[in-house]
């Protein structure tokens, strides 16, 4: 057994992980003193101790803003899974620098733009004067501009954005580790390229596609700037509802207990798409 005397150094860098994962306890210690007071109308000091705030959460309008949450989160952990894996495969399988390079910049650089870049360039892109209405009008294809800003459609497009960078990096990590050796033997089996790459290939990223849909649906759960400017108050999730109440109504009690309960939802929703993905993650680790 390695002793401390020879890691000098484990006490120094252990150190600002326990400061920081200390800052968050005392958050969420906070946010839950105060999900256990009351609201007083016109007040910003919380009352007394109450649990009137939970017994709001079962309302159907909270309900609805639950479930439209999980839809969301379902669709642009879908449709990002749909574009990143070409590119991952791309990314990992070209032998071309110049196209590696190309493709790598592509996948990368929208983390280093900030979510609100990100969302402000849609925002140009998806409104009624934006890009897709104008090049639609220019060539014939409508007369009126489609609405796509305030939708779920448009809120889902963004996501997809924010979301894409990391599902690439996660499935790129999981198809660089399969063994080639495994789609040759296939191949001088008879197996065509599509079915090799749905009876090997496929399945042994499975791994990382899991890994790379919890991730984007535990981020997207948490997204607020993105469905704010883009739903522009339309379109209802956790996280725009706990901005509404919050530093709109001053209703903070109520503001965060909605938190916790979206923090609780998230990870019993994340716990059982990890359970239902673990005979899929055995099959890919035993193809």
């Amino acid at each position: 057994m390695v002793q401390s005397a020879d890691r000098p150094f484990l006490r120094l860098f252990v150190t600002p992980s326990v400061l920081v994962a200390g800052g968050f306890v005392a958050s969420l210690a906070a946010i839950l003193q105060y999900s256990l007071r009351a609201y007083i109308p016109g007040e910003l000091e919380p009352g007394g101790f109450s649990l009137s705030n939970f017994a709001e959460l079962l309302k159907p309008l909270y309900a609805r803003a639950f479930l439209d949450t999980v839809l969301i989160c379902a669709e642009t952990a879908f449709f990002t899974l749909l574009l990143a894996y070409p590119l991952a495969f791309a990314l990992v399988r070209t032998k071309n620098p110049v196209l590696k390079s190309v493709l790598l910049v592509t996948a990368v650089t929208p983390l280093f733009l900030g979510e609100i870049v990100r969302t402000y360039s849609w925002i140009i892109v998806l409104g009624n004067t934006g890009f897709v209405n104008s090049l639609l009008k220019a060539v014939g294809f409508i007369n009126q501009p489609i609405q796509m800003m305030f939708t779920t459609f448009g809120v889902v497009v963004a996501l997809v954005h924010v979301t894409l960078p990391v599902m690439v990096i996660m499935l790129a990590a999981a198809i660089s580790h399969i063994d080639r050796d495994y789609e040759k033997a296939a191949a001088s089996l008879g197996a065509g390229p599509l079915r090799t790459f749905l009876t090997v290939t496929l399945p042994l990223s499975l791994p990382g596609i899991v890994a790379g849909v919890t991730t984007s649906f535990a981020w997207t759960f948490s997204a607020f700037a993105t469905p704010q400017l883009i739903g522009g108050g339309q379109v209802s999730t956790i996280s725009t509802l706990v901005y509404q109440l919050g530093f709109a109504n001053f209703n903070f009690p109520f503001a965060a207990a909605l938190s916790l309960a979206g923090i609780v939802f998230t990870v019993l929703v994340i716990a059982l798409l990890r359970r239902a993905a673990q005979p899929l993650e055995k099959m890919g680790g035993h193809a």
